[in-house]
């Protein structure tokens, strides 16, 4: 695994070998602090869009790991626009030992990855987010124990987290169902390769626009906000069209009774969740959060200290 792009590049054990060492990391910080396994090493990190979980959450896992992190703001990279981004990634590459990006195109992603010569990590872009699926999926099986026939429904728009769940689930052995309104259903072709890899593991990809039939049976129950960001002059048209699909205490109670809720954050709290869910009991979303962090410092220990990657 020479960069961390989609999860569609891992294979199984790959994922499973960042899971195993997130939970270690976290079990290790908890009990008194990492070991400086990055110790001199810099992370920069290129920002197309404003974040608080993407920034706090990887300078902070640079920290824990003895090394450090460099934030670059829009205004200062400008990524393909003041310089080209197999430039950027040329010039970074001498500078530090490895590059996180979130960006709106998935094109810079892969330019990065294609002309850097140290790793690169992929923040968030408009494709997939495969940091977030990671930390999510860490974090059910902290929740719920053994992944293999669970089931996820993502409740909302089939945008890039939903694509990194597809995925994520499917090479797990999760069954995985996204429920949108019509017209906003996942791009086909990111659904036709999530079913690829279900077909490996033995777990059924789903794809519905009733969310009350969708979320029966779940284990889990997902939303992100309606309109991303960029998507602004959207946002009241989509409010529009997502009317029946709020994880609520209504719809949460057609799963299983012990369900876990979560949601990438930040939520727009009384649209896609209420707050009787995302401060309720079945509330896994600053569990989720706080994953952020391990699940990242995991990616960053095998991609910038080799730890897991033999």
């Amino acid at each position: 695994m020479k960069h961390f792009v989609s999860v569609a590049d891992l294979t199984t054990d790959e994922l499973w070998k960042l899971l195993h060492l997130a939970r270690d990391l976290k079990a290790e910080w908890l009990a008194g602090g990492n070991k400086p396994i990055l110790k001199g090493q810099v992370l920069g990190m290129i920002f197309q869009k404003p974040s608080l979980r993407t920034r706090v959450s990887f300078e902070m896992g640079m920290v824990h790991l003895g090394g450090a992190a460099m934030y670059l703001s829009p205004n200062e990279i400008q990524l393909g626009k003041r310089e080209s981004v197999a430039d950027v990634a040329r010039v970074m590459s001498r500078y530090v030992q490895g590059i996180m990006a979130r960006v709106f195109a998935h094109r810079d992603i892969e330019q990065l990855a294609e002309y850097s010569s140290v790793p690169v990590i992929n923040g968030l872009s408009d494709y997939n987010h495969p940091c977030q699926a990671l930390a999510d999926i860490m974090t059910a099986w902290e929740k719920l124990g053994a992944l293999q026939g669970r089931k996820l429904v993502y409740v909302g728009d089939g945008n890039n987290v939903a694509n990194s769940l597809l995925f994520t689930c499917a090479k797990l052995g999760m069954d995985v169902t996204v429920a949108s309104p019509a017209g906003y259903e996942p791009h086909p072709g990111v659904v036709r390769l999530a079913r690829e890899f279900a077909a490996e593991t033995g777990s059924q990809v789903g794809i519905s626009n009733i969310p009350a039939e969708a979320v029966r049976g779940a284990d889990v129950i997902y939303t992100d906000v309606w309109a991303s960001m960029g998507q602004e002059a959207e946002a009241e048209q989509r409010k529009a069209r997502f009317v029946g699909f709020q994880v609520n205490e209504a719809l949460v109670s057609l799963a299983k009774p012990q369900a876990i809720v979560m949601h990438c954050l930040p939520a727009h709290r009384g649209e896609e969740i209420t707050d009787g869910v995302a401060d309720g009991p079945q509330s896994a979303l600053f569990d989720e959060a706080e994953n952020r962090m391990h699940a990242q410092k995991a990616v960053l220990a095998m991609l910038l200290g080799g730890v897991g990657a033999e």
